[in-house]
């Protein structure tokens, strides 16, 4: 699980970072990153969105590292999906049923309409204050301080019936959009059902996903109704799917929960492979490397031939510092799935780390493949700066990092690094028409090169004034 929890750069939502989660617990709650993960969950969305007629390669999908119960789509067409909503599903269908919903929101462009609703929700408070004030120039201050109190009051009931709407159009697509792929929708009911709930909870207990998906018993029968109608209403998911969502349950548990707290839900006595999957994560977080080998050992007896359990070994004897160790099945797990370019790029962390220029070379080749598809991986770019300077190259080094902090979003470093780069490549060869591309599109502009100025001088220290 080399690529699992990982946070990603402020570039938001598109760049890889590399600090594993549990070495950073105050970015808990950021974008992590999982190969098999994100493999499984792409097959949930890409056949909805194609139901929906969107390119599933324009919507991009994210999951966050909190394990509260949510799901949510943003402007740019991103889905996130919380991995608390992969551990508290009973099935698969109660993820496709959630993520059928958020793609019915991109379907029918509300985020695009809740702005405007938004806007609308102003003009009525702008236009209740108005009333006020009027009142209270007509010589009834008590009356018109009491209507301009409410003025927030009655934006807020516009959004709030805005938003109901919004709901309800959406649990009508996800309905038609499981129906046009052969999927029922009980999922989604069951879903709402079983956390129904939450709704009659204090507002600040509630999980996010109801504060911003208000649920309603009307709300949840007109969708059991919808549901039941559907021809497809007694589908069910099949025992490879389930084992399947039960391996990656088991999988983030054992990332993200104490070690303890994996023991005590995953006993010895459970010899399964999603309970050796997370016995084995637990166990290398707990500092018992022999056990998760152990552990693994047995994974890749019953599965000889599964990339993420390679890659799962490759990282214990990374991080624990047997760099040469963690290289061989590294290699395995890219061997199994060379289509993954975050397998690439963690074999090519191995190889660097390990030293000899054979091995340096052979990771630039890997990050060349890999970065084609992550293109805003900064921790890939970072990896092939390390290469290219170990190498003395360093102009394909500065071109390097200049992708890497145009990746998350720091124009003025990637045009500094370009430039650097653009004066020491050979002319006309692909890398110096790429650093001429990235100094083109961050070329600022002269209010931001006093913008920067200003900011490279208050942050050098002024020896004249320092005691």
């Amino acid at each position: 699980m080399s690529d699992f929890l990982r946070t990603l750069t402020s570039r938001a939502v598109t760049a890889a970072a590399a600090l594993a989660l549990t070495a950073a617990p105050a970015l808990a709650q950021g974008l992590v990153r999982d190969t098999e993960i994100e493999m499984v969950m792409r097959e949930y969305t890409d056949p909805l969105l194609e139901a929906a007629d969107l390119d599933t390669r324009s919507v991009d999908l994210y999951l966050v590292g909190n394990m509260e119960f949510n799901a949510f789509v943003t402007q740019g067409q991103n889905v996130f999906l919380h991995t608390g909503l992969i551990i508290r599903a009973q099935n698969p269908g109660e993820i496709k049923g959630v993520i059928a919903h958020e793609v019915g929101h991109i379907e029918l462009a509300h985020l695009a309409r809740l702005q405007d609703a938004a806007r609308g929700g102003m003009a009525t408070m702008m236009a209740t204050m108005g009333i006020g004030l009027i009142a209270a120039i007509a010589g009834a201050p008590d009356a018109g301080a009491a209507i301009m109190a409410s003025a927030p009051q009655f934006a807020s009931l516009d959004m709030a019936q805005y938003t109901r709407g919004q709901e309800a159009s959406a649990d009508q697509a996800a309905v038609r959009l499981l129906t046009a792929t052969g999927q029922s929708g009980r999922g989604l009911v069951t879903t709402f059902e079983r956390l129904a709930y939450q709704e009659r909870l204090s507002f600040a207990r509630r999980w996010e996903y109801f504060r911003s998906h208000p649920l309603s018993a009307d709300r949840v029968a007109a969708l059991r109704r919808n549901v039941e109608a559907s021809p497809y209403v007694d589908v069910t998911d099949t025992p490879e799917e389930i084992a399947t969502l039960e391996r990656l349950q088991a999988k983030i548990i054992g990332f993200m929960v104490p070690p303890y707290q994996t023991f005590e839900r995953f006993p010895l006595s459970d010899t399964s492979i999603p309970a050796r999957y997370a016995r084995s994560v637990a166990y290398f977080k707990d500092g018992q490397l022999e056990e998760a080998e152990s552990e693994i050992a047995h994974l890749l007896e019953a599965e000889p031939d599964n990339p993420f359990f390679y890659e799962l070994l490759a990282q214990v004897r990374f991080e624990s510092g047997a760099i040469e160790a963690s290289i061989a099945p590294s290699e395995r797990a890219v061997e199994l799935m060379p289509e993954a370019p975050l397998l690439q790029i963690y074999l090519a962390r191995a190889l660097i780390a390990q030293g000899e220029e054979d091995n340096v070379r052979s990771a630039i080749r890997h990050l060349n493949r890999a970065l084609i598809f992550e293109q805003h991986n900064a921790f890939g770019w970072f990896q092939k700066s390390l290469a290219h300077q170990a190498l003395g190259e360093t102009a394909e080094a500065e071109l390097a990092t200049a992708e890497r902090y145009y990746a998350i979003g720091d124009e003025r470093q990637a045009h500094i690094f370009a430039r650097r780069a653009h004066d020491e490549l050979e002319r006309g060869t692909e890398a110096w028409i790429r650093s001429a591309e990235i100094i083109a599109v961050t070329q600022p502009t002269d209010r931001e090169v006093r913008q920067w100025n200003r900011a490279e001088r208050e942050r050098r220290p002024n020896f004249l004034t320092q005691p």
